[in-house]
């Protein structure tokens, strides 16, 4: 509104004022001055108002990126370009979660206690740097069973560095990283990392266990990743890196145990046209130096056919290990698979999912690098019960026979545990 126009309103509705004041004509001037200031007043208040709305377009221009009419010098025919989010983006962008259980095992296995114990902890960590580069990490905190003992007493909890990898994301075609991994040569030992919660079961296949000899379960090196374009969804997994350490159950965190990469190749595809369906095969392909000073060629194979889907949750893997001494004329092949299914219940809102698993390891008697890992076979059957969207509880029973040992019985054992994240 222009001012003069605010000023003149006024003016004339203080008409009658002013004609009052005619008639009386000791003040008739003190109220023409009175007027006067008044109006100025206003027209300087409008004018402050005009000026704050002028202000809120150049505000709102200033929020944004000048087109490049502004870079030629034609800012008449610029249009302003609205900052993007990826650019209002704050990095490092750091998200946890976390994973914890608690477990009560009773078994008629000779050495071994019943009772109660705490499970693992384990913290996922998460930053996106840039919009290319990530990092993921993870933590976990294991109870000791040698806790306060020792000249140095042992603390309660083993904290482990599980994975540490930073990524640089080009395409979806094309990701390449570097840390320490849960080595991509099979489905399960890349799908369930630590934290119970995430899979079905309450325990792991033997031939996958944390800890546990026959597969390399951690590696530490560079990987590139992606994903090839087409209905089949082809992946593909290669890397580098350090193998093995002496002990063949750790990877080579400090260091290679030798001066020899290992290396793996890991396909699988999951098609468009049939949800959930999983299927791959990888190579892997190091040398061992075992604590002894002896040396041996590891060659590795597995496969897997996995319809990861809750009606029903289908799992089949298998894995030879071929060992054979450097210089050496023998090899060994030693195999491991497991088998399991499971279905979610469609009643009492499809919170119990029952599940069962066959698993069996063999390895040959001469086969040195295997030589404390025993043979195995075994069935699991359970039941899972989801309390929340965050935290179940699972039932568990297992008959388990290890097969090298004679005369050695079958393994009776019941297990409950509640899991949960957060």
């Amino acid at each position: 509104m222009n001012r003069r126009i605010v000023g003149i309103m006024i003016f004339i509705l203080g008409l009658p004022l002013i004609s009052h004041a005619q008639g009386a004509e000791t003040n008739d001037q003190e109220l023409i001055r009175e007027l006067l200031g008044r109006i100025e007043k206003l027209e300087t208040r409008v004018a402050e108002l005009e000026g704050g709305k002028a202000e809120q377009p150049a505000a709102a221009v200033a929020q944004t990126v000048p087109a490049r009419g502004v870079e030629q010098g034609n800012p008449q025919t610029a249009e302003p370009t609205p900052i993007s989010a990826e650019a209002q983006q704050v990095y490092p962008s750091l998200k946890l979660q976390g994973f914890s259980d608690l477990n009560f095992s009773a078994t008629d296995q000779r050495g071994v206690r019943s009772g109660f114990n705490e499970g693992q902890f384990a913290l996922h960590i998460s930053s996106a740097l840039s919009p290319k580069v990530n990092y993921f990490g993870e933590v976990s905190a294991t109870a000791r069973t040698d806790a306060g003992l020792g000249m140095q007493p042992a603390p309660g909890f083993n904290f482990e560095v599980e994975r540490s990898i930073i990524r640089f994301d080009q395409s979806d075609y094309f990701k390449a990283s570097f840390g320490r991994y849960h080595t991509p040569i099979n489905w399960w030992n890349t799908a369930f990392h630590h934290g119970q919660w995430l899979q079905t079961t309450i325990s792991r296949p033997e031939m996958v266990q944390f800890g546990g000899q026959f597969l390399p379960v951690h590696f530490v090196g560079a990987l590139v990743e992606g994903v090839l374009p087409g209905g089949l969804n082809l992946n593909y997994n290669v890397g580098i890196g350090n193998g093995r350490s002496s002990v063949i159950s750790r990877g080579g965190d400090f260091g290679d145990i030798n001066n020899n990469r290992a290396w793996l190749i890991n396909l699988f595809s999951h098609p468009d046209q049939l949800y959930g369906l999983q299927v791959g095969a990888s190579v892997y392909h190091d040398k061992i130096t075992l604590a002894s000073g002896r040396d041996f060629r590891e060659w590795i194979t597995t496969g897997h056919i996995v319809l990861r889907r809750e009606d029903p949750e289908f799992i089949a893997e298998f894995a030879n290990v071929n060992h054979r001494e450097v210089n050496g004329t023998t090899s060994f092949n030693s195999q491991a698979f497991y088998v399991q299914i499971a279905y979610r219940l469609p009643w009492l809102e499809r919170l119990w999912k029952p599940y069962y698993r066959f698993e069996y390891i063999h390895i040959p008697k001469g086969d040195f690098v295997f030589q404390a890992i025993p043979e195995l076979a075994g069935s699991t059957v359970g039941l899972r019960y989801d309390i929340s969207s965050f935290a179940a509880i699972k039932a568990e029973y297992r008959y388990q026979h290890r097969l090298r040992l004679p005369g050695e019985p079958w393994i009776n054992g019941a297990f409950l545990q509640t899991s949960f994240t957060f």
